[in-house]
């Protein structure tokens, strides 16, 4: 059915495309599709901080007493409870108001602030799931191309993080972040995106 997709990503990245469940990676860190509360939620929000266990709640907690909602478009990292992970990033993704409230910005910077939280952290794994596709209403298919462009653009320079992964829930998500990767690769061909043999 879909079997996972494998590139290259500049001189020395990967970016896969897997169907799965974000909760099982072993990479050193996922992204959380979180609110901004960061108290959980349904969706990814809620099976992570299902599985991650009460440690986790309690640390998104005295974040958010310290510094209040996280901001759409932010990124913050935390342990990760009882996941297979080092590291929980949290980021929360725009609401679909239909592409007018700058949707397409806001989710390009969560992927870039939470590539720069597993930077900070010299994460040389990173799993994310469809940020904002979920309760948040963005089309899975816009969404995907910004996902793709996004992460593709910042692994093109060498960098600690050297694989990262999209862990995609069910088929129609992953079809569209498989058509998302073939038409970046047609399209914007200043980026070295290679095809890896499964």
């Amino acid at each position: 059915m879909n079997e996972p997709a494998h590139y290259l990503i500049g001189e020395a990245a990967r970016m896969e495309l897997v169907l799965g469940n974000i909760v099982h990676e072993t990479t050193d860190a996922i992204v959380n599709a979180a609110n901004s509360s960061l108290l959980g939620g349904g969706g990814v929000d809620g099976a992570i901080h299902a599985a991650a266990g009460p440690t986790l709640l309690d640390e998104c907690r005295k974040i958010h007493d310290q510094r209040g909602p996280l901001p759409a478009g932010q990124a913050v990292a935390t342990r990760a409870g009882n996941l297979k992970v080092r590291y929980v990033i949290h980021t929360v993704g725009p609401v679909w108001y239909g592409g007018e409230r700058n949707e397409p910005q806001i989710l390009e910077s969560s992927y870039c602030n939470s590539i720069g939280e597993a930077l900070r952290l010299n994460c040389t794994s990173l799993s994310f799931p469809s940020v904002s596709t979920g309760a948040f209403g963005y089309p899975v298919d816009l969404a995907a191309q910004v996902a793709v462009r996004t992460v593709a653009d910042l692994l093109q320079s060498p960098r600690s993080l050297v694989l990262v992964r999209f862990v995609l829930f069910d088929p129609r998500t992953h079809k569209a972040y498989a058509a998302a990767m073939n038409k970046l690769r047609q399209n914007y061909s200043h980026l070295k995106i290679t095809s890896e043999a499964n």
